[in-house]
């Protein structure tokens, strides 16, 4: 009797850690049937046929090519899942074109697109210097430019035809400096900046005029131009400085390497850096040097809207890695700019530049979203700090 009631309580045992590991597996795949529901609905077509060409211009050779293989991914799985969810004959294809990470190249793609495949709207391309220079082209030719990554002040408002996705520096620097600063009580910083990118000024700029409004001593202030690789005077110069902080505005690839050489240098780890939007791949690029570094930002990966956890795990089965900000706003800038012309039921520049103007308050990954009067982007910006090499949410 012993041995039967051993026995029965092994087996009640047994069902019910079964019980509990078949109850994990459904809620599993609820909340994976639930995500499904929760991807952007894909626009539908309708009152449209046929192939829908919209040009695309992002670096695929130069120094930004890695971030243009990233932007890439995010465009090509917008793509698949708006094409695959249409009940009608319309299709969005795009014409491609390498920017070459180069002002002229941007230039050279926005006179081609326009002039070789007619395009309506144009995504891209990605720097500020690039967008100052190649927007006038599109407004000139009344074709709607879209920017999935530039973020320099006025841009937008160089003509009606223009929008970007990402924030702007006015629109997130000032933030980002009025939390650091009520959380750390820094009173005295430094700047170093790229003084020949359109989106380092800016940055610079929002810095500087962030700094004043919140009270905040700026020490010193050094530049250097894109290409430069040693930077050890500016950083000494700094480091003589003693600041508390140090702001940097610079494009993605070079700030990992200013902040290795500044901690080679000696300015220590309680000195954080404080830097406009970066990807975590540039941060994985600065190591050590990058850990507690604080960034303004308009996406994260862990943000729990449901649609972001939905790209995420869509783009992790995809491609085999999480994605990072640049695939994100690639991704939106697509489904943005696909919702407008299914708004405007045309292929026509102006009807879609006018449905883009009244986008208002859509799901995105990057969260609830709409347009600015100039054509810029309003979302939520958000805080984040890098601990253990990943970012957090900065609190």
């Amino acid at each position: 009797m012993t041995r039967i009631t051993q026995f029965t309580f092994v087996l009640a045992i047994v069902a019910l850690i079964a019980g509990i590991s078949a109850c994990d597996q459904l809620v599993g795949l609820l909340t994976e049937r639930e995500l499904s529901q929760t991807v952007p609905t894909p626009p539908q077509l309708t009152g449209i046929s046929g192939e829908i060409s919209i040009g695309l211009l992002y670096p695929m050779t130069g120094r930004l090519s890695k971030t243009g293989a990233q932007m890439k991914e995010g465009f090509d799985l917008a793509l698949k899942e708006i094409n695959g969810a249409q009940q009608g004959d319309a299709l969005i294809k795009f014409a491609t074109v390498d920017d070459k990470s180069t002002v002229e190249g941007a230039v050279e793609g926005y006179n081609r697109l326009i002039r070789e495949t007619g395009v309506p709207a144009i995504i891209g391309p990605t720097t500020s210097s690039q967008c100052e220079a190649a927007f006038p082209i599109a407004q000139e030719n009344r074709i709607v430019a879209f920017s999935p990554t530039s973020a320099a002040t006025g841009l937008s408002a160089l003509g009606d035809f223009i929008f970007r996705v990402v924030l702007t520096s006015d629109a997130h620097i000032p933030i980002s400096v009025r939390i650091t600063q009520e959380k750390l009580g820094y009173e005295q910083v430094a700047l170093i900046y790229d003084e020949l990118h359109a989106i380092a000024v800016s940055g610079a700029n929002a810095f500087r005029k962030a700094l004043t409004e919140n009270d905040v001593e700026l020490l010193i202030s050094e530049t250097f131009q894109t290409g430069e690789t040693d930077l050890s005077t500016q950083l000494t110069r700094i480091k003589a400085s003693n600041p508390q902080a140090i702001f940097i505005a610079a494009l993605p690839p070079d700030m990992p390497e200013i902040m290795i050489q500044a901690r080679d240098l000696g300015i220590p780890y309680s000195v954080p850096f404080i830097v406009p939007e970066l990807s975590i791949d540039d941060v994985q690029g600065a190591g050590a040097a990058g850990e507690g570094l604080i960034s303004s930002a308009g996406w994260l990966s862990t943000d729990p809207n449901s649609i972001n956890q939905a790209f995420v795990r869509n783009y992790r089965a995809a491609y085999g890695v999480d994605p990072n900000t640049w695939a994100a706003h690639s991704y939106a800038s697509v489904y943005i700019l696909v919702q407008a012309i299914a708004n405007a039921r045309s292929t026509d520049a102006e009807a879609i530049r006018d449905a883009i103007a009244n986008i208002n308050n859509f799901d995105t990954v990057l969260g609830n979203f709409s347009f600015d009067a100039d054509g810029d982007a309003v979302h939520d910006a958000i805080i984040l700090t890098v601990e253990n090499g990943k970012f957090r949410v900065f609190e």
